[in-house]
């Protein structure tokens, strides 16, 4: 099973994961806070969670296997589907495991430090064409992975 962390995930993203879901014939769950429009496909659903903090990482946590692959950019709830077994790639196409999880959560501490400190740590950088290409080719690495075990 492949999650999507959906409200966050661009769009780009979510299409590219459409178009390989039904490729592979693997299903596919977009998990969101208010509607989206998906294709129509019977590997494809769209659950609905409430608005707020957390709700779709919660939903994720709840329903996720040890194997699935969970599509997000929200690092420490990327560390708890790690900790689940599950896997997890990025929207820029980084693949998150146990030996880089520690060093990307600490990353993302220090500049949520800095932030609070009221110091402009500047951004991720907003979703580009490589970023596109990374996500498309870590995408099918990990579908290839998954499939063989």
């Amino acid at each position: 099973m492949l999650w999507i962390d959906g409200d966050g995930c661009p769009k780009e993203v979510k299409d590219i994961i459409y178009r390989a879901a039904t490729r592979r014939q693997q299903g596919v769950t977009l998990v969101v806070n208010r509607f989206q429009h998906i294709p129509k496909s019977q590997y494809i659903k769209m659950a609905v969670v409430d608005a707020g903090p957390d709700k779709a990482d919660n939903y994720i946590l709840e329903f996720v296997q040890s194997g699935d692959l969970v599509v997000t950019a929200d690092i420490p709830f990327a560390a708890s589907v790690l900790n689940l077994g599950g896997v997890v790639i990025t929207p820029h196409g980084e693949t998150l495991d146990s030996e880089n999880i520690g060093e990307r959560l600490a990353m993302r501490n220090f500049f949520e430090n800095l932030r609070s400190e009221g110091q402009h740590s500047g951004g991720g950088g907003s979703f580009n064409a490589k970023h596109k290409h990374l996500f498309a080719a870590a995408l099918d690495r990990t579908i290839s992975r998954l499939l063989k075990k």
